[in-house]
């Protein structure tokens, strides 16, 4: 079930309807209610990966007692490394079986050894990365003996389910989201507006800005050699554009809709396109999943304390292990290495936390200072999006070519003018609203009341007019 279809747009009101007028003052049966509703959105996808995800929440929240039952150290461990090889088995199986066959067979014909290693004619469960990770932090934390286990079975699976964050994030934290599941809630009208207003703004961005960039975007991407050096610029940049607004407005509707549940998720983005160098960028984008490695990867290895060269092997473990989270391909790995390679010099010089507040806070405008460090950026995060856009590597450096071709003088190709003003528009909102959650969260709010709302329905209009023909399906989902 897609959060920018019709089924979606009747299934959530019903949902809220019985959550606060029929399951009204009983926590217990509102999980219960939220636990439902989650396994049959889970199961619009699929019904039959469902057992996948019931399996995974009862060996985590199995393994998690044990762990605190366990008697001796050496029994703490055999159930801990038990969920986690588990765990990590199926997502082995289901994301990578195949692109290790392949890569290996590849690699042994290589040097002359002809072997056919049998491929698995599968699919991926959608949200599997998502759901393990939740599990896997769940389990390391009891391990560490930072929590202790949930014993209510409907509230723990609540937090591994929650219909929200089900199947593209943001991966959240048992000490954040399970406290949440297990007090009372009670409706807050400004909060459930609040929510609203935010499902708004990610709807716009998947619907208008994602779904029409996607369009110019896979035009050249899929036809790269029928293009200009200057229109594959474009479509570099407009993926940029494609895949924020999709995972970002993922995010918000996410986060807009648990808020109509009394329940707040982890922020996934701070408008990172505003970043004044790539360690704030990662900083900023997909901020669930690069604290989930920071905290359950990269200080485990030892962090940045053991000098340059620890420094240095622990940044590109952590960003490779991102790329190849996001997908069986060596695109992604090349992606995740390119982005280590950007960040190493403030690493080394120790600089990378240098932009911890917002960009030209508390003014208008940004110096030029800032603007050329912005600039940057987001030129270096154009460049390494094209490996993760493209189908292989031969697709990618091929891209590539063609924009340090002479033809990247020319004018660019069946560009959209309405469009182009559109992501201007876009950019101009988020700039506004940069010092807030999300970019509307406070816009307006000094106007008069006629004006605001003609914002809002303006937005409105704007989804219905300019949205595609088609559902598109959210780029995370297949990750």
């Amino acid at each position: 079930m897609l959060f920018n279809s019709v089924n979606f747009l009747l299934f959530l009101p019903v949902v809220f309807f019985l959550y606060w007028f029929v399951a009204k003052g009983n926590h217990k049966w509102q999980n219960l209610l939220l636990l439902v509703s989650s396994y049959f959105f889970y199961a619009c996808w699929d019904y039959r990966f469902l057992f996948l995800l019931m399996f995974s929440t009862v060996l985590d929240y199995s393994t998690g007692i044990k762990m605190a039952e366990a008697k001796t150290e050496s029994g703490k461990k055999f159930w801990f490394w038990l969920s986690v090889i588990i765990n990590l088995g199926f997502l082995g199986i289901f994301k990578y079986y195949n692109f290790f066959a392949e890569s290996l067979a590849g690699a042994m014909s290589a040097v002359g050894f002809q072997v056919n290693f049998a491929t698995l004619e599968i699919i991926l469960p959608v949200g599997i990365s998502f759901y393990t990770f939740h599990g896997l932090s769940y389990v390391i934390d009891i391990y560490k003996d930072r929590i202790k286990p949930e014993k209510n079975f409907v509230d723990y699976s609540v937090f591994v389910s929650f219909f929200p964050l089900l199947v593209a994030g943001p991966i959240e934290r048992a000490t954040h989201l399970l406290p949440q599941i297990q007090r009372k809630r009670e409706f807050n009208y400004a909060n459930a507006v609040d929510g609203l207003r935010q499902i708004l703004w990610g709807l716009f961005k998947k619907m208008v800005i994602a779904d029409n960039c996607a369009q110019y975007a896979n035009m050249v991407f899929n036809s790269s050699g029928e293009y200009s050096g200057s229109t594959h610029i474009v479509a570099a940049i407009f993926f940029a554009f494609q895949i924020y607004g999709d995972f970002s407005g993922y995010s918000d509707i996410a986060l807009g809709t648990a808020r109509l549940f009394g329940v707040e998720l982890l922020r996934n983005f701070a408008f990172p396109y505003f970043s004044r160098d790539i360690a704030e960028f990662w900083r900023r984008w997909h901020i669930s999943l690069s604290t989930w490695f920071r905290d359950y990867l990269y200080i485990p290895l030892g962090g940045s304390k053991g000098g340059n060269w620890m420094r240095i092997r622990n940044t590109f473990i952590i960003f490779i292990v991102s790329g190849f989270w996001h997908g069986a391909n060596w695109t992604f790995i090349v992606w995740g290495f390119l982005n280590a390679l950007f960040i190493m010099p403030s690493i080394l010089l120790k600089n990378n936390r240098n932009h911890l507040d917002v960009v030209a806070q508390g003014r208008l405008f940004a110096n030029f200072r800032e603007i050329g460090a912005i600039l940057l950026t987001f030129s270096l995060t154009v460049f390494a999006w094209i490996f993760f856009r493209a189908n292989s590597l031969t697709d990618a450096f091929h891209f590539i070519g063609e924009i340090f071709s002479a033809s990247t003088f020319t004018k660019p190709e069946k560009i959209e003018n309405v469009l182009v003003w559109l992501i201007l528009a876009f950019v101009m909102v988020e700039w506004l609203g940069r010092e807030q959650q999300y970019a509307i969260a406070r816009l307006g709010f000094k106007w008069p009341r006629i004006l605001r709302v003609s914002f809002y329905l303006y937005l409105v209009f704007a989804i219905l007019w300019f949205r595609t023909n088609d559902e598109v399906q959210f780029i995370y989902f297949q990750f």
